[in-house]
C-alpha cells in the first residue's frame, strides 16, 4: 500500500490480514487441494490469494477496488494459475464466470476474507446462486459467525441462522484476533466453514421462497410471539384468527412461543400447514 501510495478505504471494509500462519490455517480449513478451483472475494493485496494459489488448481479473485488491481498484478505475478478481475461479487454472474475461467472438471470452493459491512448479503447471495459449491469458507465478524452457527433458544439464533442452516452445515474452525489485521478493526473475527448438508431435511417446504418469507416474518419483532408476528405478516384485517389458532394447535406450536425457540423442521411444518390451510397462497 505504501509503495503504491494508497490508503485503506473504510467504505469498502478494507482490513487486510497478513499473518502467514493464519492465512495458511484458512486454506487448511477449506481443505484446498489441486483438485479444487477457488473463487476469492476481495483479495485485497493478495496475501490469502498467494496461499490459495500454492494449493489450488486455479484461483479466480474478484476485487472491487480498482486501485488494488496493479498491486495484485505485482504480488501475484509468480502464480500463473491466478486470474484477478475487477468485479463486485453482488453484481456478478457467477455461473457465467465459472464457465469462462474454470474448466468445469474441478469442484468449486469459495474462500475469502469478507468485508464486514456486507457479510450477510454476500452469504445469502452465494446460497441463492444455485451453484453447487463444495464449500464456502470465509472470515467474518465473530458475532455474525455465532449467528450462523447458533442453536434454537439462544440469543444469536435468528432468521439468518435458519436460512443458512436450512441449506448448509456450519462449523467455526477458529477465531482470528483483531490484532493480526492492518488496519486493526475493533472486533475479533472468525472463520466459518459452510458445506452442503450431509443429511437433508426429511420434509421440505412446499414453497422455499414462502418458507424464507415466513421465517423472516416470525423474527421480524424478536420480542413478540409467533401469534403476533404471524398476524403482522399476514395482515391483521385479512387473517382468519380461528383458522390460524387451529393451525398452530395442529403443529404443536404454542401461540405465545417466540420464533427463537422453533427448530427448522418446525418452521417447515408451519409453512406447509399454512399452505394446506389456505391461510397463505402457495
Amino acid at each position: 500500500m505504501e509503495t503504491y501510495g494508497l490508503n485503506f478505504k473504510k467504505s469498502l471494509g478494507q482490513n487486510f490480514l497478513t499473518d502467514t500462519n493464519i492465512l495458511r490455517k484458512i486454506v487448511a480449513a477449506a481443505e484446498v487441494t489441486t483438485a479444487d478451483d477457488v473463487i476469492e472475494i476481495g483479495p485485497g493485496i493478495g496475501a490469502l490469494t498467494e496461499q490459495l494459489a500454492k494449493k489450488a488448481h486455479r484461483v479466480l479473485a474478484l476485487e472491487l477496488d480498482e486501485r488494488l488491481i496493479p498491486v495484485l498484478a505485482e504480488t501475484l505475478a509468480p502464480y500463473p494459475n491466478v486470474q484477478v478481475i475487477r468485479q463486485d461479487v453482488l453484481k456478478a454472474n457467477l455461473k457465467k464466470l465459472l464457465t469462462s475461467y474454470f474448466d468445469g472438471q474441478h469442484p468449486v470452493k469459495i474462500v475469502a476474507n469478507l468485508p464486514y459491512y456486507i457479510t450477510s448479503p454476500i452469504i445469502l447471495y452465494l446460497l441463492e446462486t444455485g451453484i453447487d459449491f463444495k464449500a464456502i469458507v470465509v472470515m467474518m465478524q465473530k458475532e455474525v459467525a455465532e449467528r450462523l452457527g447458533a442453536h434454537p433458544g439462544t440469543k444469536s439464533y435468528g432468521s439468518l441462522t435458519v436460512r443458512v442452516q436450512y441449506q448448509m452445515d456450519v462449523k467455526v474452525p477458529f477465531v482470528v484476533p483483531k490484532t493480526v489485521f492492518v488496519p486493526q478493526p475493533k472486533i475479533d473475527s472468525a472463520i466459518v466453514a459452510l458445506t452442503p448438508k450431509v443429511q437433508p431435511w426429511t420434509v421440505l417446504p412446499q414453497n422455499e421462497q414462502l418458507f424464507f418469507k415466513i421465517v423472516r416474518g416470525c423474527f421480524q419483532h424478536r420480542r413478540k410471539n409467533i401469534w403476533n408476528n404471524l398476524q403482522s405478516l399476514l395482515g391483521k384485517k385479512q387473517v382468519n384468527k380461528e383458522k390460524l389458532q387451529q393451525l398452530l394447535s395442529d403443529t404443536g406450536i404454542a401461540p405465545q412461543e417466540r420464533a427463537e425457540k422453533l427448530t427448522i423442521p418446525e418452521f417447515i411444518q408451519l409453512t406447509n400447514k399454512m399452505i394446506d390451510y389456505k391461510i397463505i397462497e402457495k
